[in-house]
């Protein structure tokens, strides 16, 4: 493994030329333009997260009662270097701080200081957690939610469920048609999310997206669903297809939400996004169905977390909806 650490200015102004040779200014509005001012600085100006991440393995170190030549010894990364990366000053590889993590016996986590490594009792639910399944982490964190007041399990105990019923899944899962037929049914208010965040931004998702940034548009998304929570004490909420994707806002959502996961092949999230109007999946047919599948695998996981689930590819569109209807009024404890 090399052991080299490039000077942090050097490769940062290398990084931050090439990125405004190529950047689209208005996409970058937010992460982006906020990462380039990271990285272009004067030279012998230091970059902040290299200052922290010299002070982690420091710190680190210090903890594990090893000097630094000690550690040095233990890694293929020389004194010099660890110096340098110490004093934020060096820009070192991922497999060099993969090295230093394994030497210091820590998860890369903590070296990069994510926020569940900055303090002992983090660190102490992180070991408790580590080796648990899914269902031991799911009732872990109901049991947190019903602790620290932000919701926990619907239906379970003397807690009711919530009558705000949210559905999620893919786009082309069929949110907004059945959606509206179960608000209709039930003589709830249809709320649609996507709508929504467009009133709040005063232009379109399109819009929001190109002017301001992907994570302006999932502010405007956290905005739009506490609004509905706090106005619709009952409600049918058709959420966007990628909100699980946003654990903060996902985390609120099931709080205050009965969920169900509206289920489809991905053949029939293509046919059925086609059938909206929109061509630009067939611009390049093979390599969309592809990125579908892959989407819908990445965020199975997620949408799993339902507490109902309903198949709109088994069976037409009116079983369909017959299904739903029965499973949300049995879940309501309401009349068939």
């Amino acid at each position: 493994m090399s052991s080299t650490v490039l000077p942090a200015t050097r490769t940062a102004r290398k990084v931050a030329n090439r990125g405004q040779a190529q950047s689209d200014p208005a996409s970058d509005w937010d992460a982006g333009d906020r990462s380039a001012r990271h990285l272009d600085r004067a030279p012998g100006e230091k970059t902040p997260f290299l200052v922290a991440l010299g002070e982690r393995v420091r710190a680190l170190r210090a903890r594990r009662g090893l000097t630094r030549k000690a550690l040095a010894q233990a890694t293929s990364v020389s004194e010099r270097h660890l110096a340098n990366l110490e004093y934020g000053v060096g820009n070192a590889s991922i497999l060099i701080l993969l090295d230093i993590a394994h030497a210091l016996q820590c998860p890369m986590a903590e070296l990069l200081g994510d926020v569940t490594t900055r303090s002992p009792e983090w660190l102490m639910l992180r070991a408790l957690l580590a080796e648990r399944d899914e269902a031991t982490l799911r009732r872990v964190r109901v049991a947190v939610g019903e602790m620290l007041g932000t919701g926990g399990a619907h239906g379970q105990g003397i807690r009711a469920r919530s009558s705000r019923i949210a559905l999620i899944g893919l786009r082309g899962a069929g949110k907004t048609t059945l959606g509206q037929m179960l608000a209709e049914d039930l003589d709830f208010p249809f709320v649609e999310i996507s709508r929504e965040i467009e009133k709040l931004a005063g232009c379109g998702i399109g819009e929001i997206q190109a002017l301001y940034g992907h994570n302006a548009y999932r502010r405007y998304e956290r905005r739009a669903l506490e609004e509905a929570i706090q106005i619709y004490p009952e409600a049918v909420i058709a959420t966007a297809g990628g909100l699980v994707s946003d654990i903060a806002t996902f985390n609120v959502l099931l709080a205050h939400c009965t969920t169900v996961w509206l289920q489809a092949e991905p053949e029939d999230h293509m046919r059925r996004v086609v059938a909206q109007g929109d061509m630009r999946p067939m611009t390049a047919s093979r390599e969309a169905m592809k990125d579908l599948e892959n989407i819908l695998a990445g965020r199975a996981a997620f949408y799993s977390k339902a507490e109902l689930r309903v198949n709109t590819s088994a069976q037409p569109l009116p079983d369909t909806f017959r299904i739903l209807r029965a499973e949300v009024r049995n879940a309501l404890d309401l009349p068939s």
